[in-house]
């Protein structure tokens, strides 16, 4: 087990002890006025699975326009940055990396977050999806077509986030432009159909996620900085794909080639779309040939599929989710052949300890201690 290479270290850009990471996951654990992340809750959860070659946290919101989910912590204020710093500065003392994830919902939102008024997206068009508000799970509503001022503003909200995360101790940021949020609604043809210079053409559509990208380089270097896609996403989060959506996504992945980036970080397919003629079934496979840096998948790996994916070279690190919730000591587990403990899709987005902190490491089990 010993020579697993989901157990190397991996240096490029990078320092990591293992090739192991800890998917972004919405816990909605921020339960306070400020969506501040908190000592007794955040610090402990980050902090038991700092083992992992690289954390990444839940989505954090870029400004309160952002938000779209209850209780989600965000990166836009002073007192969010001190909470935060309390996480990285115990993760670090525990050997680990920490990213931010940079988030923005574009329309997966709802009035209930912005005192009344619409949510915000390239086009005023309905995500039939629903956002998670304090009153339980509501359906989206038609959004606002965002002006140019507000895009321009949004750039601005990112850069200052990613600023924030710099002074909160990160080790770098994940730009979230994956599952039906604000970049992917620009990216996407069925859910942005604007006439100027950010719609139309697929270097229009992605126009607005590059400018985001510049103005975050001009406070982080860019090999602190990753970003999230998820290319074949259909029928979930309000995405629906078109012929484009692939070639969108190979003309974004082959841009960053002229980037110094941290990771570029790909999801496989949520759902099943092997009956979609113009989907791409195993993303790794199909991307990894158009990008020269380091590839991150996720979406339903366990260790024999992790391991296999670098051993074929179609990514160099593997992002878990729902294992790490779960089993917080999970490359101990990897690396010794324990058994691997199940979740409880009850506890996802309740709130407290129970489900976030309470899942034992192998060796503090009774049977184990």
């Amino acid at each position: 087990m010993s020579t697993q290479v989901l157990l190397t270290p991996y240096h490029k850009n990078l320092d990591l002890k293992n090739r192991v990471v800890m998917a972004p996951m919405t816990r909605s654990r921020a339960a306070n006025d400020g969506n501040i992340p908190t000592e007794d809750l955040h610090v402990p959860y980050y902090k038991q699975r700092a083992s992992a070659g690289l954390i990444i946290t839940e989505g954090s919101q870029v400004s309160k326009q952002a938000v779209g989910y209850v209780n989600t912590a965000g990166i836009h204020t002073k007192e969010q940055v001190d909470g935060w710093k309390k996480v990285t500065k115990e993760v670090h003392d525990k050997g680990g990396k920490i990213f931010i994830q940079l988030w923005h919902v574009g329309r997966m939102s709802h009035p209930d977050f912005h005192n009344g008024d619409l949510p915000v997206a390239p086009s005023a068009i309905n995500p039939n999806a629903q956002s998670y508000t304090p009153e339980g799970f509501k359906d989206t509503v038609t959004p606002k077509a965002m002006s140019i001022d507000e895009i321009k503003q949004t750039v601005e909200d990112f850069k200052n986030a990613a600023k924030n995360a710099v002074e909160a101790g990160f080790d770098g940021v994940e730009i979230h432009s994956s599952n039906g949020y604000l970049f992917h609604q620009f990216f996407n043809g069925t859910s942005n159909h604007r006439t100027d210079e950010y719609g139309g053409t697929i270097e229009n559509r992605t126009r607005f996620f590059f400018e985001v990208l510049e103005a975050i380089k001009e406070v982080i270097p860019q090999e602190k900085i990753g970003a999230r896609f998820n290319p074949s996403l259909d029928g979930m989060f309000g995405i629906t794909m078109d012929e484009e959506t692939i070639p969108t996504f190979e003309y974004i992945i082959k841009k960053l080639n002229d980037y110094n980036l941290a990771y570029i970080h790909l999801s496989e397919p949520f759902t099943d779309v092997s009956n979609i003629p113009y989907a791409v079934q195993n993303i790794a496979e199909h991307f990894r040939p158009l990008y020269n840096g380091t590839l991150m998948i996720n979406a339903g790996f366990d260790q024999e599929s992790g391991n296999k994916v670098i051993e074929e070279g179609n990514a160099d690190l593997v992002a878990y989710g729902k294992l790490y919730i779960s089993n917080p000591d999970l490359v101990e587990r990897f690396a010794n052949g324990y058994e691997l403990a199940d979740w409880d899709d009850d506890t996802f987005y309740s709130g407290g300890k129970e489900g976030y902190l309470d899942y034992p490491t192998y060796n503090q089990q009774p049977e184990h201690a």
